[in-house]
């Protein structure tokens, strides 16, 4: 691997490495509910060669009613040994390039106990730079992959509610700032709308490049974490719609050096049921 820290690598290292044995390529791409073709149906269509699919909804809790909730590490790990990765390997996840739910399968292995890459750019730029694609299905062989959960990692409404009081932890939503506002209705039908009390509002893809896919630079990020109003020398907590386009700001946080960012799971699924916790709308 590159020798750095930062989780994303180049479309040129995969290219590169693609041949290795132990490397092993993961497709997460994800849409909401109701886009069709549905992500499965892409990944059919045209995938990196060699790459497996990851589907965020059935690698989940499936007695949890809120969706693509974190199942737990013996499930995980039947899941992602079934997909023919073990833990000795180096694995690479990407998307579409819209940086939809990579950064959520990245940060669901590194909860359970991994640290594996993301390729930014996803595969819209691994396809406008002309590699290699192929069809169909790929027939992995089954590996052993060990999981062991780090609750540090994942955050409860519980644990949010209660810091409403202590604002121990500050809270980023990473939902469009129309949707943090309450201006418009939720896409999921019966919830309510606006945000967390005291939350702050970074829609997610203010941190990626539309045109290239790739993320941006450093400094950008850390100039938009400070223009939301956080501090990153500060506990954090990033949220969404169902806990999957947060993982982009708890990605880009990473690479910033924070130090165990968390993610709510739950995110406003759960928080913005008709009898959830308090919610505020308007600006932050």
């Amino acid at each position: 691997m590159p020798a750095t820290t930062d989780p994303l690598v180049s479309t040129e290292w995969l290219a590169a490495h693609i041949g290795d044995a132990n490397v092993k390529v993961i497709d997460a791409s994800f849409k909401m509910p109701g886009v069709l073709p549905l992500p499965k149906d892409d990944y059919l269509a045209s995938h990196i060669p060699g790459a497996v699919f990851f589907d965020v909804d059935a690698v989940s809790d499936h007695s949890n009613p809120l969706p693509h909730m974190f199942p737990s590490a013996e499930q995980f790990g039947g899941d992602v040994g079934t997909l023919g990765i073990g833990n000795d390997d180096i694995v690479v996840v990407y998307d579409s390039g819209g940086w939809v739910a990579a950064p959520r399968v990245w940060w669901m292995f590194l909860s359970f106990g991994k640290e594996v890459r993301i390729l930014d750019g996803g595969l819209k730029k691994w396809v406008a730079e002309g590699r290699k694609v192929e069809k169909g299905e790929v027939a992995p062989k089954p590996s052993t992959f060990r999981a062991t959960f780090d609750a540090r990692r994942v955050r409860s409404m519980e644990q949010l509610v209660a810091n409403l009081s202590s604002r121990a932890e500050q809270v980023i939503d990473a939902r469009t700032n129309e949707r943090y506002q309450g201006k418009v209705a939720e896409p999921r039908p019966g919830l309510r709308s606006g945000h967390i009390p005291g939350s702050f509002s970074l829609p997610y893809n203010n941190l990626f490049d539309a045109a290239t896919g790739t993320m941006k630079p450093l400094d950008a990020l850390r100039a938009a974490f400070a223009g939301a109003g956080v501090k990153l020398d500060a506990p954090i907590v990033t949220s969404c719609g169902s806990g999957v386009s947060a993982a982009v700001l708890t990605l880009a946080l990473y690479r910033l050096g924070v130090e165990n960012p968390a993610l709510y799971d739950g995110s406003w699924t759960e928080w913005g049921a008709a009898d959830g916790p308090p919610v505020a709308t308007g600006p932050a």
